[in-house]
């Protein structure tokens, strides 16, 4: 497995858990909880943007993965 796809793998999981702590915030009724899982996902959102920076440099640097 190539570094581009571990890291696309990484991020598609990262969206998964970012999908989850969003459901979860609308769930709990408890406003210090929902605090905690609307700071975590500014804190998914910000890695999710890196990542997504790292794959656009990565492909650029190794065409050949570009798209997969």
């Amino acid at each position: 497995m190539t570094v581009v796809s571990q890291v696309k793998q990484t991020l598609a999981s990262l969206k998964g858990v970012q999908g989850t702590l969003r459901l979860y915030s609308t769930q709990t009724r408890d406003k210090e909880t929902e605090s905690v899982f609307l700071e975590a996902l500014e804190t998914t959102e910000a890695i999710i943007q890196d990542l997504e920076k790292r794959i656009q440099v990565l492909e650029f640097q190794e065409p050949q993965y570009k798209g997969n």
